[in-house]
Parts: C-alpha cells; sequence; structure tokens
C-alpha cells in the first residue's frame, strides 16, 4: 500500500461486487479508484446545504419552545398547588 493511505472496508452483496468491478473495468480503473470517485463526487448541493442549515434551525427551535413550555406548565402547577393551599383545596 501507498503510505499515507488507510483501507475502508465496504460490505456488498456478490451481485453488487460484480456490477461494482463491472463498471470498474468498463471504465478502465480499479475498483478502489472507481470507489473514491464516486465519493468525491458526491457533494451537496447549495439548495441541499440550505435545507440542512434550516433543518438544524428547526431542531433548535424545537428544543427552546419545548423547553419554554416545559417552564410554563412547571409554572403552573406550581401556581396550582399554592392556589390551592391558599383556598383548602386539594
Amino acid at each position: 500500500m501507498v503510505a499515507g493511505t488507510e483501507r475502508i472496508v465496504v460490505q456488498v452483496t456478490p451481485d453488487q461486487k460484480r456490477a461494482i468491478a463491472s463498471t470498474a473495468k468498463r471504465l478502465g480503473v480499479d475498483v478502489s479508484e472507481l470507489m473514491r470517485q464516486a465519493v468525491e463526487g458526491i457533494t451537496l448541493s447549495d439548495d441541499e446545504e440550505g435545507t440542512n442549515a434550516l433543518i438544524l434551525r428547526v431542531n433548535a427551535s424545537a428544543k427552546e419552545a419545548n423547553d419554554a413550555l416545559d417552564d410554563a406548565l412547571s409554572f403552573v402547577a406550581k401556581s396550582n398547588k399554592r392556589i390551592a393551599a391558599m383556598t383548602g383545596d386539594k
């Protein structure tokens, strides 16, 4: 192996292995080169990056909203206990 490289083991079915080897042969590259080129060719479009950023923000906002609701419900529960203690209700 060339210095500075690492091995990645990928599990595939026998049919997938034959298809990958066939594609590599047809393109005139070895399987490793085919896999490297395939991975390097996968990039997120600007739309996908924007969508991912939006999803992260929505998830953060949902957590903030849930935390705020939990705080409000806790406050209401404590208030109800105080009111019940003052009025003698149980």
